[in-house]
């Protein structure tokens, strides 16, 4: 861990100069420039007053602290190729998160793999083509067109199936993360 630009980050959120972290430290304004520069370091002691007077714990300080992403571009995507479908990852290590977004393409007669029961929910939305969704547990066949959506509680078991000679593209949600 960078000890200095944890020391100055942590200034600078809480919008503090220099001279007013020495004066609630009792650090002199130098060597806490020598410290965010790490040209020295500081004792556990002085660590520890330093975190106290910058509003965190020991434990806090040390954490590090990750710019979330939440804009995610094509190059942030994980594609994965298969014989019948085109999935497209489109938040890395989603399966971390609460819900998984990926966007389907389904070649000409191709297919998911079968959603088996599980706790959760699936939402769809046809960005183009037609699906079809079947479902053995509720005996049917649904037909989704591009525009429509379709949303499916975790306890059914189904897939997606395109019978059109055209690739269709569904925006696929589900929670928690099943792919």
């Amino acid at each position: 861990m960078d000890v200095g630009k944890r020391i100055n980050q942590l200034r600078m959120k809480n919008d503090l100069t220099l001279d007013e972290l020495a004066s609630r430290t009792e650090l002199t304004k130098g060597f806490l420039s020598q410290l965010e520069r790490n040209l020295t370091s500081p004792s556990l002691q002085t660590l520890e007053d330093i975190a106290s007077a910058l509003g965190v714990s020991m434990e806090r300080f040390f954490k590090e602290e990750s710019d979330e992403q939440i804009v995610f571009k094509k190059e942030d995507y994980f594609v994965d190729e298969q014989e019948k479908a085109t999935i497209h990852w489109l938040v890395p290590k989603s399966q971390n998160n609460q819900m998984e977004p990926i966007v389907i393409e389904l070649k000409e007669n191709g297919y998911t793999q079968e959603i088996k029961p599980h706790k959760g929910e699936e939402f769809g939305y046809v960005l183009s083509g037609e699906i079809l969704i079947e479902s053995e547990s509720l005996n049917s066949i649904r037909t989704v067109k591009a525009g429509e959506c379709f949303y499916v509680k975790g306890n059914e078991r189904y897939l997606l199936k395109n019978i059109k000679s055209k690739v269709a593209k569904v925006l696929w949600i589900s929670t928690p993360p099943i792919f």
